[in-house]
């Protein structure tokens, strides 16, 4: 049993303990930059050195699982810190701003998509890819719809492509358009940013705070991830694109996220010791930075180049109606 579970950590440890070492020189290089931050230094400096000195095979499977796990064991830590009183802040404004730019981003990504000359499971892919929670909304839609692998594999790199600019971009956006109002730049960056790595990048660019509340739209986003699947698999079956039946699938909503709402009623109606949500903080700090070192490590610029101008076209497209929707219902409602 040891030999059967060293050999499942092994091809994981050489890219989980670069991802730890940029993590660390991220941290160390706060001291020396401050307003930056750790978390914000260890992203681009997985950046720099994934497109240039570690490109190596071998580092894959640890970056991929420092880049996805450490970040859902980080969420379900973050239960701990929150309170139902913490999300009370978000307020019916705060649920209503993301109903609103959901359903718009539903909507014109799918229109969007099917002018572009896209079949309509791909537009309904990149439309709830791009409302809910990226990758993992489009491996929840595509049996749904019974897409096939390769339009599931062609939408998933471009919402992750268009996640990537948007991550970069919308905090320096919310910085200039919102100043110091904290769950307006939260709203902008957990309503829009398409994974949850992405969310939790892009907010990492601003501050700690601005983290967990930009998490807190992000879930809710992800709670309707149940709803967008019923909804994307009822329309197919009306459009004659799949048997009424369709295939067993699981339940859409991540266990993370399921996690960190029962961490989190145990957190508001029980008093834990500081020793919980202290330490509970401070592995997720680490897991948090390391994933995002991860993020940085495994953007591969090249990327960029391959996809055609159609693909790019239609990222860009969906990206703005995105971006210009969420400044507008944030200044709507008062955010």
């Amino acid at each position: 049993m040891f030999t059967t579970t060293l050999n499942k950590i092994k091809p994981i440890l050489p890219g989980l303990l670069l991802s730890l070492a940029v993590a660390i020189c991220g941290k160390l290089l706060a001291l020396l930059m401050p307003k930056l931050g750790g978390a914000t230094l260890a992203i681009l400096l997985g950046i720099i050195l994934g497109n240039t000195l570690f490109k190596q095979p071998v580092l894959a499977a640890g970056t991929k699982f420092s880049e996805s796990r450490l970040l859902e064991y980080s969420v379900v830590l973050l239960g701990f810190t929150v309170t139902f009183q913490t999300i009370g802040e978000m307020g019916i404004k705060g649920l209503l701003f993301i109903v609103l730019i959901m359903t718009t981003v539903l909507t014109g990504g799918y229109w969007i998509g099917r002018k572009l000359g896209f079949n309509e499971k791909m537009a309904m892919m990149m439309a709830g890819g791009n409302a809910v929670c990226g990758s993992s909304a489009i491996g929840a839609i595509a049996p749904s719809i019974e897409a096939n692998d390769e339009e599931k594999g062609q939408i998933i790199t471009l919402v992750n492509l268009l996640g990537t600019v948007m991550m970069l971009s919308l905090p320096f956006l919310g910085l200039s358009l919102f100043g110091d109002a904290l769950l307006s730049k939260s709203a902008l960056l957990g309503g829009t940013l398409q994974s949850v790595g992405q969310v939790v990048a892009g907010a990492s660019l601003i501050n700690p705070e601005t983290v967990k509340y930009a998490m807190l739209f992000k879930i809710t986003r992800i709670i309707f991830l149940v709803v967008v699947v019923f909804i994307f698999e009822r329309k197919a079956q009306q459009d004659g694109l799949v048997t009424a039946k369709g295939s067993k699938k699981k339940f859409p909503i991540p266990w993370y996220v399921t996690s960190f709402l029962i961490f989190c009623v145990i957190n508001s109606f029980f008093s834990l010791p500081p020793l919980f949500s202290d330490g509970a903080h401070f592995i997720s700090t680490w897991f948090e930075t390391t994933a995002l070192a991860a993020i940085g490590l495994r953007l591969d610029f090249r990327k960029f180049l391959k996809e055609g101008p159609r693909f790019l076209l239609y990222g860009l497209s969906v990206g703005a109606v995105q971006t210009v929707a969420a400044v507008v219902f944030i200044f709507l409602l008062h955010i």
